[in-house]
């Protein structure tokens, strides 16, 4: 965790009474809302790049990127003089193509997904010799993200479970690992959102591990297959895997800003969200939830408060 200390922020590990009424658990909320970049990205793409070498580090870095990875990297590079190229999907918010290019990086959009900005990203890659920062799929990367279970388990040793969003897999893997190892017994639930649920699909033996197109407003996690180095720890250290729908997220969004005064994206609503829907089926008493962004389209809240007026949280 040296190498992180002069990037990353410690955030805070907060409380809700709310929340604790709603759930009947004691829910303490991991904010990486608050972390440098409005995301938890930042911690593996800094250890990442405080591992390369200075050779590495002349060659410049390539990353892609639905938004967060590319902020954390471009913020990451920036802090150690390298340049940084990122590819993103033409569809990004802009608040994070702007923020991205704030850092000083250089931004390519491209393609629908995640996954067509990722084979373009891997083109120019081959073409340029510059490292490649994958956002997920890279133990560096599993590892920096794990710093986040050893600090909430030093903050509050006592937790029992750990929700936490799933995308590629990267911040489920190096959390599953580094809370394991602290507390075996510990439990570790993994969140998709319905519209982008190979992970889900793969973990449960039913569905397309491969996905040929995904939908969902937490586009943090959108993405259309599980890492090949992610899913082996996912599937060893990995408790459950269970998905919310795009209406469960929104209206969680819209309880964290009403209630908590707090701000996220939809992938970071989306383990609370399975939380507040699912609590009577999660045995926790002391129950961590991973808030992992908040970089929030402003202009997209009228939708989300629509979207949010669907759900009214029916707990099953």
């Amino acid at each position: 965790m040296e190498q992180l200390s002069s990037v990353v922020h410690r955030t805070p590990l907060t409380t809700s009474a709310t929340l604790n009424e709603q759930t009947g658990k004691n829910v303490f909320m991991k904010m990486e809302n608050q972390q440098k970049t409005g995301a938890f990205k930042i911690r593996g793409a800094s250890y990442k790049i405080s591992q390369l070498t200075k050779h590495e580090m002349k060659r410049g870095v390539i990353a892609a990127s639905a938004g967060n990875h590319a902020q954390g990297v471009a913020l990451a590079a920036a802090k150690r003089g390298i340049e940084a190229k990122i590819f993103m999907p033409a569809n990004t918010p802009k608040a994070k193509t702007k923020a991205t290019e704030g850092y000083g990086a250089k931004v390519v959009l491209t393609g629908e997904s995640f996954q067509e900005a990722y084979e373009a990203a891997i083109e120019e890659q081959k073409r340029s010799k510059a490292v490649f920062i994958h956002p997920f799929d890279d133990p560096d990367v599993m590892a920096g993200q794990g710093t986040i279970a050893i600090e909430m388990l030093e903050d509050q040793p006592s937790l029992d479970t750990l929700i936490v969003p799933v995308g590629g897999g990267g911040l489920i893997s190096g959390i599953a690992f580094a809370a394991k190892s602290i507390n075996p017994a510990i439990q570790i639930i993994g969140v998709q959102a319905e519209g982008a649920s190979a992970t889900y699909n793969q973990f449960h033996s039913k569905g397309a591990t491969s996905l040929p197109s995904v939908s969902t407003i937490a586009d943090g996690i959108a993405v259309k297959r599980p890492g090949e180095k992610t899913y082996p720890i996912i599937r060893n250290y990995v408790d459950k895997m269970i998905t919310v729908s795009d209406q469960q997220i929104a209206a969680t969004m819209v309880q964290l800003l009403e209630r908590e005064k707090t701000m996220v994206e939809g992938a970071g609503a989306t383990a609370l969200a399975a939380l507040l829907s699912y609590h009577k089926k999660i045995n926790s008493h002391n129950c961590g939830v991973i808030v992992s962004g908040g970089n929030m389209d402003i202009a997209k809240l009228p939708a989300i408060q629509s979207l949010s007026q669907q759900n009214k949280y029916k707990v099953v």
